[in-house]
């Protein structure tokens, strides 16, 4: 298939550029456009160029597949392409579409002249990928539009609709009809009227005051917010370029910062992570033209918390919901909750009154099972109790129509046994929202044993519907995020009682990147949902004898966190700041007495590598048992769930920069110094294996 479509319209050259499925501006097509612009140059019946992409998108960008290879500089490179548009001898248009982004938008800069949708997205989003605009997007979006708005656009990311650039010299001409024809239209315009080519390098940056007062503060501004990202203060001092050196001189500084930031660990966690979302996706056993299940209608079992929040991602897109409660009271304590979660959104000007009541409008609530047997999906969102799933799964298998999804909210039950309370199992699966469900981006899609594939590709396709991070899982204690999460606990616990205290653990942990350490995090949560798993874990193995954690001392003391004013910390009433609390440290004493331990200290790293490698050592071993597909996705987890800091991109990701031969002679050293715990840190044979190779872990 041609990279690049030849046509002349009406004596107008329209090069359509065509790289599924949204344009990339990969070697194929910068090859193809230049010989498409040296052919229509060469052409005596076409008098202008129009330039757009197939499928009404224009280009999402360079493709991010080949950074990092030989093609990436493999010439022409996107600038080359850019100056061949400028340089045309024939007036070349960019007729912009859908979407605009990164080399893309840079692409169209080098046209004479732009027409563009007015619901076109349009933006220079390369920041979220720690890197900059690298084709002189730094150099000409200050030129066309002005420095302020320029750089609020650059070092955000942010997409801006086409209307926007009205009366701009970014946008010649807004419309609303077909862009191509229009483009074309304008073109003969243009060439009737003899219009000269207009280069936005030639034009002069806009910004009334003082530039360098101007940009001097805001990269104060920006250093304080992007503490742990090097790229937006970058893009800073690429656009000052444009301000106070010559065009030329400018791109030259842009290339040189680029070429700073490519390199940078901040910018290949943030593209490790950019392709690791994106083949989270890609389950090898599903075709991708697997028919889909159609999901008009939604029930959610449960008005709680999360079943409030579950319902809200359904409704913000559409979908009608309907909830079941067992109790008149607590549904219309669940519906008020959601009404006023929309309310506050409004009062923040994200939404207005009207789209409140629709939203509400498609919300209705129940007490009978016979009122859901209408919809297509049912999420169960009640008690973490197999006796409860049972009770709710047997009454849905009476009353849910055929071929009806469904879904257990569960994040640690056995989703195989509770497919078995159904005469249907091929059509239940797990879908673990995070809390807040309706903010949360995490969505644990939980595989069965028996569930259709069928069913969990229309799964993963509504969770792209409702914006959310799916990541597939296999049937085990935890999933992936919880199963890692216990590890991770664990060693905090470890640590605990070998000397460290909670206060230096979060600190650790929070100056590593984390917003919260796991202490801070438990009292957030309240530390007796940990307690009743691990007792339930403790009942259904009563062979194990049980040995009580640090943990359930302070539940047994009536500490369950926040919510009771003390947990790890002390809260004052009205404050959560966390408060270093005398009776802790005297229980953790106690403990540490009642084992033998005699505490020894810890440096801040020791910390950090023990709670971050026995993430990556559970890791391996779910790698290991088929739980998940591929290293990526338990990054995934962790970042869209777990609060792992972005910029390192994943536990996973991590433990390949540090290096995984690395980090197994870690995990060794600490089985020496901590003899009690020798059998918490035995290697995955996959990690090991992985480190003796130096093959990373895929």
């Amino acid at each position: 298939m041609e990279t690049v479509n030849y046509d002349v319209q009406q004596g107008i050259a329209v090069l359509t550029f065509c790289n599924p499925p949204v344009n990339g501006m990969n070697h194929d097509v910068r090859v193809g456009i230049v010989q498409a612009v040296d052919r229509a140059n060469d052409d005596d019946s076409v008098k202008a160029i129009v330039i757009t992409g197939a499928n009404k998108i224009f280009s999402g960008g360079a493709d991010i597949t080949e950074f990092g290879t030989p093609k990436v500089t493999k010439h022409p490179i996107l600038r080359s392409v850019i100056e061949t548009l400028e340089f045309s001898q024939k007036i070349v248009i960019a007729a912009i579409q859908g979407t605009c982004l990164g080399g893309g938008l840079e692409l169209s800069m080098g046209a004479h002249y732009r027409v563009a949708h007015v619901d076109a997205n349009i933006g220079l989003p390369e920041v979220k990928l720690g890197i900059l605009p690298g084709a002189g997007g730094t150099q000409r979006l200050p030129r066309a539009i002005g420095l302020e708005k320029a750089l609020h656009m650059i070092v955000t990311g942010a997409f801006v609709k086409g209307k926007e650039f009205a009366n701009t010299g970014l946008i010649d001409k807004v419309v609303e009809g077909d862009v191509v024809q229009e483009a074309v239209a304008f073109a003969q315009e243009l060439v009737k009227n003899n219009a000269k080519p207009k280069l936005l390098r030639d034009e002069k940056v806009a910004f009334e005051g003082d530039a360098q007062a101007f940009l001097n503060e805001q990269r104060e501004k920006l250093a304080a917010a992007n503490k742990h990202y090097p790229a937006p203060v970058t893009c800073l001092d690429a656009v000052a370029g444009s301000v106070f050196l010559p065009f030329e001189a400018g791109l030259k500084q842009e290339r040189r910062l680029f070429m700073g930031l490519m390199s940078s660990d901040e910018s290949l966690a943030l593209r490790h992570i950019f392709a690791a979302e994106r083949a989270a996706y890609k389950i090898p056993d599903i075709p991708a033209d697997t028919p889909l299940r159609e999901i008009k209608k939604v029930a959610v079992i449960g008005a709680g918390t999360m079943g409030g929040g579950i319902s809200m991602n359904f409704l913000n897109v559409g979908i009608p919901v309907t909830i079941l409660e067992m109790k008149q009271e607590a549904l219309d304590r669940g519906l008020s909750i959601i009404r006023r979660n929309y309310e506050n959104t409004m009062k923040k000007g994200r939404l207005t009154a009207e789209q409140v009541e629709e939203r509400m409008g498609l919300l209705k609530g129940t007490l009978s099972y016979d009122d859901i047997a209408d919809a297509d999906l049912i999420i169960e969102a009640v008690f973490e109790e197999m006796s409860v799933k049972e009770t709710v799964f047997k009454e849905l298998d009476r009353v849910a129509k055929p071929g009806a999804i469904l879904a257990s909210n569960t994040s640690t039950l056995d989703v195989d046994k509770i497919a078995s309370f159904t005469k249907r199992p091929e059509d239940v699966i797990g879908l673990h929202f995070f809390s807040p469900a309706n903010v949360m981006k995490l969505l644990e899609i939980v595989r069965g044993e028996k569930t259709a594939k069928d069913v969990l590709a229309t799964s993963l396709q509504l969770a792209r519907k409702i914006a959310k991070k799916p990541v597939v899982s296999g049937v085990c204690d935890g999933f992936i995020g919880n199963r890692m999460l216990y590890r991770y606990r664990a060693v905090g616990d470890q640590l605990l009682l070998e000397g460290a205290s909670p206060s230096q653990i979060d600190r650790a942990l929070e100056n590593f990147g984390f917003a919260m350490g796991p202490y801070r995090v438990g009292d957030l949560a309240g530390l007796d949902i940990g307690w009743a798993i691990r007792k339930r874990k403790a009942a259904e193995n009563p062979d194990v004898p049980y040995e009580p954690v640090i943990g359930d001392k302070l539940c047994e003391a009536g500490r369950f966190g926040q919510k009771t004013g003390k947990g790890w910390y002390r809260y004052e009433e009205g404050n959560r700041e966390p408060l270093v609390d005398p009776e802790v440290e005297k229980i953790i004493d106690e403990y540490r007495a009642s084992k033998g331990v005699v505490p020894r200290t810890f440096t801040d790293r020791d910390i950090v590598e023990q709670c971050i490698y026995a993430l990556v050592n559970e890791g391996a071993k779910i790698l290991e048992e088929g739980i998940a597909l591929r290293a990526s996705d338990l990054d995934v987890v962790y970042l869209n769930g777990y609060g792992f800091p972005a910029h390192r991109g994943g536990p996973m990701h991590y433990a390949q920069q540090v290096g995984l031969f690395n980090v197994v002679r870690s995990m060794k050293r600490f089985a020496k110094a901590s003899p009690q715990a020798a059998e918490f840190w035995k290697v995955s044979p996959l990690l090991e294996q992985h480190a003796e190779s130096g093959e990373p872990l895929k």
